[in-house]
């Protein structure tokens, strides 16, 4: 399996996720942090304002929103487009996995991203002629099956826990855990995810508690209950924080 864990962070690997291809609107529904609904709720401008105002007044965390900008958080159009795009970009360089995406989608003219009908029925040799990995091939091939099997339901992601969905995701081949908690939430904009496979994550918690070693996920789960509901915006600051430094802007 290809699953990988970020390690550089917001402007690397997982800043792939951030600028996949979104719509410009979808967010199903704003639920205040006491209100348990079961419809999870979405990141959208209003819980994203609240989120930044609770997280501001955290004694360690705080000056690291105060100090950046506020991510922005938007839902994706096409769930099998984003979990596609996932697997293509999984151990590449942003512009050696564009160049594949680009050649791979050539392969399908007319309008619109394709369908898993039509990946399925295109060969394994044309798909490994756009630079395509066989493992990737395999994996894009097995998404499209469980996407026509009902092995993967996108329609019922709405009214599904973010474990429920992980596991839903995780039937796929080349999907792990980490791409689960990235497709949670740079697709799905879930706002509760804390994804303790990061590597970036791990990293950022390190800084900021000025640990002498990298946190293991138990250390980090109890660190970061505090940030609940919103630790989907912590992890992004996290992301922030560990690659300061590494930014050239």
């Amino acid at each position: 399996m290809l699953e990988s864990a970020s390690s550089t962070g917001i402007f690397g690997e997982v800043a792939e996720w951030s600028k996949a291809p979104h719509s410009k609107c979808g967010v199903w529904e704003t639920v205040p942090r006491v209100r348990i609904s079961p419809s999870p709720p979405t990141m959208n401008s209003t819980n994203l304002t609240t989120a930044l105002k609770y997280l501001r007044k955290d004694t360690r965390l705080g000056d690291v929103v105060k100090k950046n900008p506020k991510p922005d958080f938007k839902p994706a159009r096409n769930v099998y487009e984003a979990l596609v795009r996932s697997i293509v970009y999984q151990q590449l360089s942003g512009k050696a996995a564009g160049t594949i995406l680009r050649r791979f989608l050539e392969l399908f003219p007319g309008a619109g991203y394709p369908k898993p009908e039509a990946v399925l029925k295109t060969s394994v040799a044309k798909m490994r002629g756009v630079g395509l990995s066989g493992q990737k091939t395999e994996y894009i091939k097995d998404l499209s099956k469980k996407f026509l099997d009902g092995t993967i339901e996108p329609k019922k992601f709405k009214a599904m826990t973010d474990e429920e969905i992980r596991q839903h995701l995780i039937a796929v081949k080349g999907i792990g855990r980490w791409s689960a908690d990235m497709f949670l939430m740079f697709a799905l904009n879930r706002p509760d995810v804390l994804p303790t496979g990061d590597l970036g994550i791990r990293k950022g918690f390190q800084k900021l508690f000025k640990m002498k070693e990298l946190p293991d996920s138990q250390k980090m789960e109890r660190l970061a209950e505090p940030w609940r509901p919103y630790r989907t915006v912590a992890s992004w600051y996290l992301w922030r924080l560990a690659d300061e430094g590494n930014r050239s802007r």
